[in-house]
Order: C-alpha cells, then sequence, then structure tokens
C-alpha cells in the first residue's frame, strides 16, 4: 500500500511488456515491490491515443487501479518528441500544444499531479535560436494550462545537451516562474553531462518533484541492466540524503519486448533492479 511515511520508490512502464495488460502490469509492480507506476504517454501512435480516451474507459483503469492498490502520481509525457514546442513548423507546434492540453485532462482525470516534459526544442530538425524562443513561448502557455488544473509540468534531464543539466534546467524556470513549472532529473542523464553530480542536485533542490533512476554510460542513455553502467548510484543517494530529499524516486528501464514473459518473470526482473537501487540507497545511509 502506497505510504507517505517512507520516499516512494516508482516503477516506469515500459519496463513491463507491452503486451501485457494493465492488470497484468499491476500485478508485476505489485510482486516486485513498487509503490507506483509512471504511465507513459510517448510519440506513438498508439501511446498518444490514450489522451483521448472516454470517461467510461478512464474509469475502468480507475477501478482496476483502486483493486490493484497501484496509483499513477506521475505521468512520462515523451510524445512532445515527435511534436515539439520549437518546431518552426506551426502545425507541429499546434499538435504539440493540443497533446499538452489533452495530456494536463487526462492527468486530472487519472490523479496523476505530475507531468514530465521532454524537454526538447527540437529532436527531428535542426535547432537554433528560433526553436529555443519558440520552446519557451510554448512552456509558457503550457504552464498557464497547468496552473489552472493544478498539475505540475516538470521538465526532465535529457538525453542531449539542450536540457542535459540541472543548471541548464534552472535558465528556463526562471523565464517561466511558476510554483506549476518544475525539474524532474534523470540521474542517469545527468551523469553523462554534469561535471559534479551533488553540485547539480543542490543547485536544484528547491525544484526538484521527483527522480529518474537509470543506468547509463557514456554516450548509452538506455537498455542498460542496472549495475552495467556507470552511474555512481551511492554517491547520488548519498548527495540526495544529505539534502534531506524526500520526494518519489522512479526506476526507469525497458522490457525486452521481442519475447513473451510471465507475470512472474516480469516481476523478477524489475524486482531485482529495485533491490539494487535500494542497496545502494541503503549504503548511502538512506532509511527506507
Amino acid at each position: 500500500m502506497y505510504s507517505i511515511r517512507k520516499n516512494p520508490i516508482g516503477i516506469y512502464e515500459k519496463a513491463l511488456p507491452n503486451a501485457f495488460s494493465w492488470e497484468e502490469k499491476f500485478k508485476a509492480a505489485k510482486l516486485a515491490g513498487f509503490d507506483y507506476m509512471e504511465i507513459s504517454v510517448d510519440e506513438s501512435d498508439e501511446r498518444l491515443a490514450r489522451l483521448d480516451w472516454s470517461d467510461e474507459e478512464i474509469e475502468n483503469l480507475r477501478s482496476l487501479m483502486r483493486r490493484e492498490g497501484m496509483v499513477f502520481p506521475t505521468m512520462c509525457l515523451s510524445g512532445h518528441r515527435k511534436y515539439p514546442f520549437g518546431s518552426k513548423n506551426p502545425e507541429t507546434r499546434q499538435r504539440a500544444m493540443e497533446i499538452m492540453e489533452k495530456a494536463i485532462v487526462l492527468a486530472v482525470k487519472l490523479g496523476v499531479r505530475c507531468i514530465q516534459l521532454a524537454a526538447y526544442d527540437v529532436y527531428y530538425e535542426p535547432a537554433d535560436e528560433e526553436t529555443d524562443a519558440l520552446f519557451v513561448a510554448g512552456m509558457k502557455e503550457a504552464v498557464k494550462m497547468a496552473a489552472r488544473a493544478g498539475v505540475v509540468l516538470a521538465m526532465e534531464i535529457m538525453d542531449t545537451p539542450y536540457m542535459g543539466t540541472i543548471s541548464r534546467a534552472m535558465e528556463y524556470l526562471k523565464k517561466i516562474p511558476s510554483p506549476y513549472f518544475k525539474v524532474y532529473p534523470d540521474i542517469g542523464n545527468l551523469s553523462n553531462f554534469a561535471d559534479n553530480v551533488p553540485q547539480e542536485l543542490a543547485l536544484g533542490m528547491g525544484e526538484i518533484v521527483a527522480i529518474h533512476v537509470k543506468e547509463t554510460k557514456p554516450g548509452v542513455f538506455r537498455d542498460l541492466e542496472f549495475g552495467e553502467g556507470t552511474v555512481d548510484f551511492e554517491g547520488i543517494f548519498k548527495a540526495l540524503h544529505e539534502l534531506d530529499y524526500q520526494g518519489m524516486f522512479l526506476l526507469e528501464m525497458w522490457a525486452d519486448n521481442t519475447h513473451g514473459q510471465s507475470v512472474e518473470e516480469a516481476a523478477e526482473r524489475i524486482e531485482r533492479a529495485r533491490k539494487y537501487v535500494t542497496n545502494k540507497m541503503k549504503q548511502a545511509g538512506m532509511v527506507l
């Protein structure tokens, strides 16, 4: 059961096979000892279609969440990688705003309190000062919508230099000062771009709403098992402990979708990851 007496540890939806039903995903997450799940709305047509779920579909999912004891406090909204706010194509920018508005409405209906944003000005297009300015303009409008709904938007520390450090993200938080516009560091990405990760975390501590825990190594940002990369988890958790960080932790990993898996097999894999991470937390002095 979700408890506010400890730091919640969640699992990214994509850590579980795409073929799983929601019930199977929830059961695997609970078997593995996770407190919550982060729902994904990525750039695929299948997941973008979630933004058009009917109220009946949403209520059916909420009923299942209640039965299985699982919640979605956060959403990973990476659909803007394909439809970025910084695009020079006005139709693409309009689509970006539509995605944002629908995601906020879906968040309210599902009980999501924080939407993690893919903080790219553009991804598949050349970037310049104009794409940066367009991104800022889009973010200003997005934050206004989120504030009216009481939903926090948080920029992910990304896998590109554009938003690869908290120092960089703070520049944008100053441009758009709002209690509904924050930062959601991915410590794997941050480890690739920051010379001093603890210093970066200290700089942004008042703006951090949740933390993605992901394994990386130089130039490799995904699909690594925990322990295969170069992220100094113990050192990072020690810094967070000393900073008295009290927020959520979300394990970001990806399932192998090339062959079928049982709920038990999937649960075993993500449980190994959870135990690896919590052992590092304990070594850093955190009380779980």
